[in-house]
Order: structure tokens, then sequence, then C-alpha cells
């Protein structure tokens, strides 16, 4: 009887080990997975695609290759800023830091070619398309390069000036959000659009300051001037809470006037509902990285919310 309950509990065991070497395998890829997302900012790919989805429901646009070609140019702008920073984000980003220097070249080309992808794509826009898709990247050139010596300044980077290195980041992103669809289509200006781009403006200014809270000390010691460097953790959150309450108060200012549908107003206030219980805790939680992706989100959120009023009906 002990005979054959050997060679059972030999074969449980190694049940077990093949079990736990499985589990073991695949959290490891899962992990690097999710490493690569993150520190290639690919996530973001899908979020700028959803954003320029909300902008095209928000406006009435028909479908286009807008999305796309924004997406190719989240990646390439973030990935070539990543690359940029690789150094100094050693202090506040050790992990993404290591990431970027150990896959530098892959990186590199990778962006190079998202980038040719999105303007080869922006062509069948015209030359209004073309130009749009242009600027992501004559603005990262302002923000992280260092030209501003070449006229007089003490100052190296717009990156460094603060306000102006969020706000940067901000406008070219809405111009890329909002006007690359309306490109494509020659949708014409309208006040809903100006609504949809101080939407858009406004909350890529806060998503661009929320991770600066984790990097204020590679940044200030870098000369980087940033909410969180200047007026501190607690005055920053008192900051994004006024910013996001003035937004939610714009949005539905613009309702009342009919600027906005319903189903859009609604979501958009939902949106900024979640972004101001995110911001409570800036400056109280240890996961900022976490925080951050969870701002950024938030638009899948806002599109969910979209659909659903939509589907409902109402």
């Amino acid at each position: 009887m002990s005979n054959e309950t050997t060679p059972l509990s030999a074969r449980a065991d190694d049940d077990v080990s093949w079990y736990s070497g499985f589990a073991g395998s695949l959290s490891t890829r899962g992990e690097r997975i999710k490493d690569t997302l993150v520190y290639t900012s690919g996530y973001l790919v899908v979020i700028a695609m959803v954003e320029v989805a909300t902008a095209m429901i928000a406006l009435s646009l028909p479908a286009s290759p807008a999305p796309i070609v924004v997406g190719l140019v989240a990646f390439a702008v973030y990935g070539g800023d990543r690359i940029t920073d690789a150094e100094s984000d050693a202090i506040s980003s050790p992990g993404q830091s290591a990431f970027v220097k150990r896959h530098e070249t892959a990186l590199s080309v990778l962006s190079a070619t998202a980038y040719g992808l999105a303007i080869a794509l922006s062509v069948l826009g015209g030359p209004d398309a073309l130009a749009i898709t242009l600027m992501p990247g004559a603005f990262w050139i302002l923000y992280a390069t260092d030209w501003l010596p070449a006229v007089g300044t003490h100052v190296k980077r717009l990156k460094d000036v603060l306000v102006v290195n969020s706000t940067i980041v901000a406008l070219a992103w809405a111009i890329a959000v909002v006007l690359l669809p309306m490109a494509f289509v020659d949708a014409p200006l309208t006040p809903a659009v100006a609504v949809v781009f101080v939407y858009f403006l406004v909350d890529t200014f806060v998503n661009t300051e929320i991770p600066n809270v984790a990097d204020r000390k590679g940044d200030a010691a870098i000369g980087v001037s940033t909410l969180p460097v200047v007026f501190g953790v607690d005055g920053t959150r008192r900051i994004l809470y006024g910013i996001d309450v003035a937004l939610i108060g714009f949005l539905l200012w613009a309702f009342y006037h009919g600027l906005l549908a319903f189903e859009l107003a609604a979501a958009m206030v939902v949106g900024l509902g979640y972004a101001l219980v995110l911001a409570a805790f800036v400056g109280r939680t240890r996961r900022h990285r976490r925080l951050s992706i969870a701002g950024e989100a938030k638009h899948l959120l806002v599109f969910a919310v979209i659909l659903g009023l939509s589907a409902g009906g109402l």
C-alpha cells in the first residue's frame, strides 16, 4: 500500500512544481509586458486614440485615420522623450531609466518608424492634416531640447519653465486630438470646437502635473520648475482641485448654452469627478505611477459613459 502511495505523492509533487513554475513564468512575462507598455508609453497609444474618438463624437465628425495617426505620434513623441530624459529619470524613475537605456536602439527605431507612418497616413488628409501631425514633434523639440541659449536666455529648455512646460505639452495634444480629425474631413471651426479644445487642453495640463509630484526631487535637482517643485505637494493638490472644479463649471456653462450634447457633458463631468477623487491622492500615496496612469485612463471612463448614454437613448 505504501509503495502505491509514494509514486502518487511524487506525481503530486511534480504537478505542484510544474504549476508553480508555470505560474512564475506567466507572472514574469506579465511583468515584462507591463514594463514595456508603461516604460515605452505604449498604453498611451490606446488612450490617445480614445481621446480622438471622443472628440470626433463630440463634434459629430465622420470616421477617418485620425485616431491611428495620433496614436502613432503619441508613441513616437513619448518614446523620444523617454530616451532624452533617460539620465535625469534615473533619480525619480530608476526602473524606467534602466529599461530605456537597455532598449534605447530599438525604442529609437520604433519611435522614428511610428512617426514616419503617422506622417504617411496624414498625407491622406491633405496639407492641414500633415501640418497638424508634425506639430507635436515640433512642440517636443521646443519643449525638451537646449535651444534657448541661442537667443540669450539663462533658461536652457522650455521644459524648465513653470507652467510653460505643461502648457506646451497640453497645447500640442489638444491640437492633435481636436484639430486633426477636423482636418481630415475639412470640418469648420465652431464654438463647440472651442469648448472641446479647452476641455482637452486643461485636462491634459492636469494629467501632466500629476506625475511631476513623484518627480519633484529629480526635477528640482536638474532645475525643472513644476507645480510640485514650486508650490509643494499640498499646494499642487489644491491647484489641481481648483482647475478641475473650474473645468466642470465651464462644461456646465457650455451645456447650458447648447454647445455640448447631454451625453458629452455628463460623461466629461463624470470623468472630472473621477479626477477630483484622484487629486485627493496626490502626495498621499506611494504608488505614483499607478496614480498617473489612472489619471490618463480617465478618458476610457469618459468614452464608456458616452457609449452607455448614447446606447440608452439619453
